[in-house]
């Protein structure tokens, strides 16, 4: 470890040693989400399930509530609910990184684990250079820089960046984020027999390939896996516009089904379809554990959408990670399902009942004032309208008629109230995680899911209304402890 990296690590330290009581003393702190210690985080990076534990990485910046040059934070849990942060993993040191060591993942090789990352450089006029990086840590907590392992291919601009690298027969493959000389967004791959020479293929998808039409200016964040006989590409495109209830933040995160062919390096593929509907998610990165599940997390936020708004910015923090989801192809689906080992959460079952009539006078429930709770509710089939309302501050919506599901909220910037939906053909389950200040709602099995931060008054959540046309069967709270 270089001088000038410990020199930025200690100085890390010091902010985050600095603000801790600041920050821990916010009122909206999560209870059971990955958050900073101190700054702003964003993407998480490097996750990895290595020597039967989980990594998790995150791209930080320690120093304000703004972007800049990234570190990567660091957090490890042996059952993906107790987390422990661990030491800095990188600081932006070195020529090659030095203005960010930004995004990208981890992979297993010879006892190893090794991470792969972009390298941000900018000149005093602010023209971009970019690198794609290796680091290689024998204990999983202190990493070895290699430097550039990948150059700017020809065929792209300098916004080149967040590799995910993955073993497929005897090489490895990695997919980056980029955006071509014709100012549209694409994924590139490479390829290589021992992770340090690589050959770039070319683009596998993007704006006007595979019949896309134009698709957005740059893809971030590209993630590519094989998932029960299909291959899924996950990537985060920017420069959509609207289209009705699709696209409506800023930038999207989704995802396209299809089959890479390796030989020729031609990734044939479906429409694009958004992972998440709700107002804050962006980034997700997968990983294949030793249980052989495909998970993933996601930034709960967006770049550039209000993130100098945020309430908890007043105690020096801001933005977390979601949960995380197991993704499963089922019927020609991609569903998305709160890990299993989430259930361990659950402290006391502040709520049970069964057989629940619903009607337009609203069932209402107390739940104590609990600022972190699970709901998971049971519909019976022919539920024509239902509504349910937490506090003042959420509403979550469905009509059979128009087959449309809301979530409505409060908006920390103006007060009014803002909504994000999706067209659904029927509502049979729905389970929802409530933090202090974010929701991330499942529908049927995980179908469709929606993530957004919330900031309720008093910061608590005293009651549940529920209303509408039709027959709740199940209906369990359990209060959460992280």
């Amino acid at each position: 470890m270089t001088e000038r990296e410990q020199e930025l690590i200690r100085l890390a330290e010091e902010e985050v040693e600095k603000n801790k009581e600041v920050v821990e003393g916010d009122p909206y702190r999560l209870r059971y989400h990955l958050m900073p210690p101190v700054g702003l985080l964003n993407d998480p990076n490097g996750f990895i399930q290595w020597n039967g534990t989980y990594h998790l990485f995150y791209q930080w910046m320690p120093f304000k509530t703004g972007h800049g040059a990234k570190f990567w934070g660091h957090y490890s849990s042996e059952d993906l609910m107790n987390w422990k942060h661990e030491p800095i993993a990188l600081a932006p040191s070195e020529w090659f990184e030095k203005n960010g060591c930004y995004s990208g993942s981890a992979v297993e090789h010879d006892g190893k684990m090794v991470l792969f990352y972009t390298g941000n450089v900018k000149d005093a006029d602010g023209n971009r250079e970019t690198y794609q990086c290796m680091a290689v840590s024998e204990d999983g907590v202190t990493f070895d820089k290699k430097g550039p392992v990948v150059e700017l291919p020809e065929g792209y601009t300098a916004h080149f960046r967040d590799p995910k690298v993955w073993k497929k027969g005897a090489d490895w493959y990695m997919v980056v984020g980029a955006q071509s000389e014709d100012l549209t967004g694409k994924v590139a791959l490479l390829k290589s027999s021992d992770l340090k020479e690589w050959q770039h293929l070319g683009a596998i998808a993007g704006s006007g390939m595979n019949g896309l039409g134009e698709f957005g200016y740059m893809w971030e964040c590209p993630d590519l896996f094989e998932l029960d006989g299909v291959d899924v590409l996950v990537a985060s495109p920017q420069g959509l516009e609207a289209d009705g209830m699709k696209y409506q933040n800023v930038y999207q995160a989704g995802y396209f089904v299809g089959e890479l062919d390796y030989e020729s390096g031609v990734f044939e593929h479906g429409d694009f379809i958004e992972l998440d509907r709700g107002f804050e998610f962006y980034a997700p990165q997968t990983t294949l554990d030793e249980q052989g599940r495909r998970l993933m997390v996601g930034w709960m936020g967006v770049p550039e959408q209000d993130e100098d708004k945020h309430p908890t910015i007043a105690h020096k923090w801001v933005h977390a990670l979601t949960l995380p989801r197991e993704l499963k192809w089922v019927d020609g689906k991609l569903l998305q399902v709160p890990v299993e080992e989430l259930t361990l959460m659950r402290k006391d079952q502040l709520v049970e009942q069964s057989d629940l009539q619903l009607s337009d006078d609203g069932l209402g429930l107390v739940i104590g004032g609990s600022k972190a709770f699970e709901m998971s509710l049971f519909l019976e089939k022919a539920v024509a309208t239902f509504e349910m309302a937490l506090s003042d501050t959420v509403q979550l919506t469905f009509d059979a008629s128009e087959s449309v599901f809301s979530l409505r909220r409060k908006s920390f910037v103006t007060g009014e109230w803002e909504t994000r939906s999706c067209s659904l053909q029927a509502l049979t389950e729905l389970r929802a995680y409530v933090d202090t200040s974010s929701i991330e709602v499942f529908l049927n099995g995980g179908e469709e899911v929606f993530t957004a931060r919330i900031f309720p008054d008093g910061t608590a959540h005293e009651r549940i209304t529920l209303s509408g046309v039709g027959k709740i069967g199940e209906l369990r709270v359990w209060e959460l402890e992280g």
